[in-house]
């Protein structure tokens, strides 16, 4: 994903580690769904502070969701 392409982005779920969101990113996309990763963790330092958020656009939130078997 560009810088361009920040906005319109959407919370899809918060993983404990960066392994996990990584795993859910690839799931992602195998399915066609660009994403991308936003830890606040001291550039990996510290990667307890507070887990990874996993990204999408707007219009791919609920396929994304259900890619992932997350409830809505």
């Amino acid at each position: 994903m560009n810088s361009e392409d920040f906005s319109g982005l959407v919370v899809v779920s918060t993983f404990r580690s960066m392994a996990d969101a990584q795993i859910a990113k690839g799931v992602l996309q195998d399915v066609g769904i660009e994403s991308m990763l936003r830890a606040d963790n001291a550039g990996g330092m510290y990667p307890a502070l507070g887990g990874t958020e996993l990204l999408v656009r707007t219009e791919d939130f609920r396929k994304a969701r259900e890619s992932l078997s997350l409830t809505p």
